[in-house]
């Protein structure tokens, strides 16, 4: 699973100011699980295209890489609900 970073694309919470200074206790729930290649010279940044074809600029790479063992998924099992069909199906092939 070498060259391949999990990324989360995110639903970004209505920021909630009550006054200047950034916005405390806002943090964007994960709306899809995506698979994108290694961006070119690195092994931690993704690439600029999930295997979908979304763009990754807006996207966080998830804290946990994928295992790399055979048969294990390249996703975490909690999120297994919220990963990208195409992405996974990608990874099928591959």
């Amino acid at each position: 699973m070498s060259g391949i970073i999990v990324v989360h694309e995110l639903d970004m919470p209505a920021p909630a100011r009550t006054g200047k200074g950034p916005v405390h206790g806002a943090q964007a729930a994960v709306r899809r699980v995506h698979a994108a290649p290694a961006a070119p010279g690195t092994t931690t940044e993704p690439g600029p295209r999930t295997l979908c074809g979304k763009d990754t600029f807006a996207m966080e790479a998830a804290p946990r890489p994928p295992s790399g063992q055979p048969g294990s998924p390249w996703y975490a099992p909690a999120e297994a609900e919220l990963v990208c069909s195409s992405c996974d199906a990608a990874m099928d092939d591959t």
